[in-house]
């Protein structure tokens, strides 16, 4: 019995200052996990006060974290989504973690780090530093509205590249020590059968099961954890990892309709648990030496400089202009908590000493600390390093070409569209589909190159640039404009307003009519006061119709108002889908 009120007390006390120190993380805006470590810190017995006599028993409950952390992992992995990402995303994460890892085993060697006699500290150290945070990156992203802009959805596609790499070490891990190719092919067919047999029994048994307990939504929770638990018993048993399994429990059900209900069942078990997991890390800290601090200086500062050196060329081979391969190098500067299991069950693989894992948790809770400052003054950071790259002779998109060919293109575009996002790409296709004749006044200004691309084909003229840039603006010509137009509104533009375009506009084009956009009815008054010919409130414009067709559909049902629907925009050939 006291061994049970031990492990109770110890979980408590591990709940209650984690939480405590979760206020303060984020009344200060810092990544929960770094709360997680430090309470582990302060409660341990290396560094803190001892409060946990039962340090084994929190590792173990912990290890049920990692379980959960890799089933939800692979519940939200799209491949359909991934392959349909693009050639940016594509290339960009079929390389990022090869070339990351590479530069980490030629960076390290020097250090004193090694890859034999049953030590794989580099190894574990170049594999780690090549991944990035997804939990850090997404959240950050969510809070300035970016997750659904170009750069946006490169990091994502590229986040989800590095989970699938880190798929194919956890299936390697296991035969580290003893390396053998008939092993490694063994432990390579051993997981592909597993995950044949969990996509079988995933596409013939379970919906039946899931549909006959639907209704029941304590039961498609404990079903759900059961197959994983299930999954992770048997990857145990031919020889790989648990969590292993998990991810290819999640995997296996990642399509079903009850995907979202488990998803959002199972995070809130997995937080407390993860919770532990970190917890259970940080009690593992050890004093923190000089030599230690510096190295982990050294390495968090080689994780940033790897993504720009790897990262950034990529992209801009790839013809994604200096904003869209910055932004995304800037977005993945930190090290990941997928990186922190890999080096948990490497620890228990005896692959790597605590050292290591010390090491990797302080470049850890570095680079978490560094990326929200990074990624929170990302745009201010693109333009300085953009501007650096200039002076370096590396040209962006709108530098270069003949210009006067450039100039005899624009003649006649009086029609200046700043920025080009989803309201801009229906505009257009409204009057792509009346023939309108405003196509060939039209002059859209925006730094997407797909977008970009897309116009060109198109016959749209389109000139590369940021809209946020009075300089953009000057060598555009648009000083003879008759009508300039912003559809974005302030939530997803970046380093710029509809105010200050209106008063750019005003500047450059005194004689033209412009149009801004706002979503709240306060800021549209301000605009009007400010100049503004008109103002686009997107809920105003479209609320009309929006009432026309619910009382209809009140009246008439909806049967035929969907069809229709459906059928109009299945007709629809925008520029951004």
């Amino acid at each position: 019995m006291g061994e049970h009120v031990d492990l109770l007390s110890s979980v408590g006390i591990s709940i209650s200052v984690a939480a405590a120190l979760a206020f303060v993380g984020n009344w200060i805006r810092q990544p929960l996990l770094l709360a997680y470590l430090l309470a582990g810190v302060l409660i341990g017995p290396r560094i803190g006060f001892g409060l946990i006599s039962d340090q084994a028993s929190i590792e173990t409950v912990s290890e049920i974290g990692l379980i959960l952390l890799l089933f939800i992992i692979g519940l939200e992995l799209d491949l359909k989504k991934l392959l349909a990402a693009g050639k940016p995303v594509l290339v960009t994460g079929i390389l990022q973690f090869p070339l990351c890892v590479a530069l980490g085993l030629a960076f390290f060697i020097p250090f004193g780090f090694r890859m034999s006699g049953g030590d794989f500290g580099l190894l574990y150290l170049a594999v780690c530093l090549a991944i990035s945070s997804t939990m850090i990156v997404v959240k950050l992203l969510y809070d300035k509205f970016e997750l659904d802009t170009l750069p946006g959805r490169i990091t994502l596609g590229v986040l989800i590249f590095q989970d699938i790499w880190a798929i194919v070490v956890l299936g390697i891990q296991p035969n580290l020590l003893n390396p053998q190719f008939g092993k490694l092919v063994g432990s390579l067919v051993s997981g592909v059968l597993l995950v044949a047999v969990t996509l079988v029994i995933s596409k013939s048994v379970l919906p039946r099961l899931f549909r006959s307990v639907a209704k029941l939504p304590e039961l498609v929770l404990i079903g759900s954890l059961a197959w994983c638990f299930i999954v992770c018993a048997a990857a145990n048993a031919v020889g790989l990892s648990r969590e292993m399994g998990a991810l290819i429990a999640g995997i296996a059900i990642s399509t079903f309709p009850y995907n979202l209900d488990v998803v959002a069942k199972v995070v809130s078990i997995r937080d407390f648990f993860v919770t532990l997991f970190f917890v259970a890390l940080g009690m593992q800290i050890p004093l923190p030496t000089p030599a230690l601090i510096g190295m982990a200086l050294l390495a968090s500062a080689f994780l940033i400089a790897s993504r720009f050196v790897v990262v950034f060329p990529i992209l801009r081979a790839l013809r994604q202009g200096h904003r869209a391969s910055l932004l995304p190098a800037i977005n993945l500067a930190q090290m990941s908590e997928f990186a922190m299991v890999i080096a948990a069950i490497g620890l228990g693989y005896q692959h790597i000493d605590q050292a290591t894992v010390s090491l990797l948790i302080f470049v850890f809770a570095i680079t978490s600390v560094t990326s929200t400052y990074l990624i929170g003054y990302s745009h201010p950071l693109q333009e300085r390093l953009g501007s650096w790259l200039r002076r370096a002779g590396i040209k962006d998109l709108d530098e270069g070409g003949n210009k006067a060919a450039d100039a005899r293109a624009l003649l006649g575009k009086d029609v200046v569209l700043l920025g080009f996002f989803t309201e801009a790409s229906a505009l257009v296709h409204e009057y792509e589909m009346a023939k309108h004749s405003m196509l060939d006044r039209l002059l859209v200004i925006d730094f997407n190159p797909d977008v970009h691309a897309e116009l060109g084909r198109r016959g749209i003229a389109c000139k590369y640039g940021d809209v946020a840039s009075m300089q953009t603006l000057h060598h555009a010509d648009v000083h003879d404009a008759k009508l300039v137009v912003s559809t974005i509104p302030d939530t997803i533009l970046k380093g710029t307003n509809n105010l200050r375009l209106l008063q750019q506009a005003r500047r450059l084009c005194p004689h033209a009519k412009v149009v801004v956009t706002a979503n709240r009815t306060a800021a549209a008054l301000e605009l009007y006061d400010a100049g503004a010919d008109f103002v686009f409130v997107s809920r105003l414009h479209s609320a009309a119709e929006m009432a026309a067709i619910l009382e209809r559909g009140l009246a008439d049902g909806f049967a035929t108002l969907r069809a229709d629907e459906i059928a109009r925009i299945r007709m629809r050939d925008e520029v951004l889908k």
